[in-house]
């Protein structure tokens, strides 16, 4: 019988006396040794050729230039969903200044036709447009006379020779001039919008979003799809017949239509994110207020265009503002 050899013993045996192959790196890509075939000559010529090579070349970097041409036309034409398309009416609300000749032509345009626009332009903002406070031009001049009248002593006072006073007559009433004239440049400085803060410039804007958009302006130029019967020239007109109708005329401004609060919160959200963007970068409070306003925003589009089936008041709304689909249609993530 014989003797018994240990197992490990015995694996090490038959391991020393096994042959072994060559190791081979495990790898997924085939081997291109026996399926690819060999180049021809002409072949190898035509890829070592440098008027070919030169051809590709060429033919590469016009794909690369046509390829960067399609990406600004597709970036061009999606506009942001917060901001929107860059209008003349939408760079007035950094200023809050009244819109210019040419601008006021095209709003015109835009709310009674291109024929029409051309003859009458609308006035679309209040008087007071670039003084803070809310004051007309008539007002600030009238404080500044009255300031005048205040601080202007009597002429006998002014004439008088004190021999006790170191100004004669004339040098007192030139320093009474200058210092009239350094209070009404103080006035007029004071009363200056571009002096005042953001929250001046929002009151402002607030009430050219209303005169802008107002239906109590814009129904005597723009139609209603939803209620053609409804006209605010025909209550003023035929009380008669606007009774008849069951026409309401408006008692004051509108400040509560879809086109003006619309506007009003593409005023705010335009403003909102100037600080994100510069200052308020870690804000997250405001980051979040912002999301609410163009979230409130969308749901007021989406019933303007409902309700005015894209007609007048709709595409009069969009194009003023320069609000595309991507405010509007979809989900808006920030």
């Amino acid at each position: 019988m014989p003797p018994r050899v240990p197992l490990l013993q015995f694996l090490r045996a038959q391991a020393a006396t096994s042959v072994r192959l060559p190791s081979r790196t495990f790898t997924t890509t085939p081997s291109t040794s026996a399926s690819t075939p060999a180049l021809t000559p002409r072949q190898l010529l035509r890829k070592h050729d440098p008027y070919a090579i030169a051809q590709a070349k060429a033919r590469k970097a016009a794909n690369l230039d046509r390829r960067k041409v399609l990406q600004a036309e597709r970036a061009a034409s999606v506009t942001d969903p917060v901001r929107g398309t860059e209008t003349p009416f939408l760079r007035s609300f950094d200023t809050a200044s009244p819109l210019g000749e040419g601008e006021q032509i095209l709003s015109t345009r835009l709310r009674v036709g291109h024929e029409e626009g051309d003859q009458a332009v609308a006035e679309t903002v209040s008087e007071g447009g670039k003084r803070n406070f809310f004051l007309s031009a008539d007002e600030l001049q009238l404080s500044i006379e009255h300031s005048k009248v205040l601080s202007t002593p009597p002429a006998e006072q002014l004439d008088q020779d004190d021999p006790t006073s170191e100004f004669t007559p004339e040098q007192r009433r030139q320093r009474l001039a200058d210092q009239q004239a350094t209070a009404e440049e103080a006035l007029s400085r004071i009363a200056s919008l571009s002096l005042g803060n953001s929250q001046d410039r929002a009151k402002v804007n607030i009430q050219r979003c209303i005169a802008t958009f107002g239906r109590h302006e814009t129904d005597k130029t723009l139609t209603r799809v939803s209620h053609p019967s409804v006209s605010i020239a025909v209550a003023e007109a035929s009380p008669e017949r606007a009774a008849q109708q069951h026409i309401i005329p408006r008692i004051g401004p509108d400040t509560g239509s879809s086109e003006v609060q619309i506007a009003i919160l593409t005023a705010k959200i335009r403003t909102l994110a100037d600080f994100l963007q510069t200052r308020g970068t870690t804000d997250k409070m405001n980051t979040r207020n912002l999301r609410l306003l163009v979230h409130r925003r969308q749901k007021l589009l989406r019933y303007l265009r409902r309700e005015d089936r894209g007609g007048s008041r709709w595409q009069y709304c969009t194009e003023m503002l320069g609000l595309g689909a991507e405010s509007w249609k979809g989900e808006i993530s920030l």
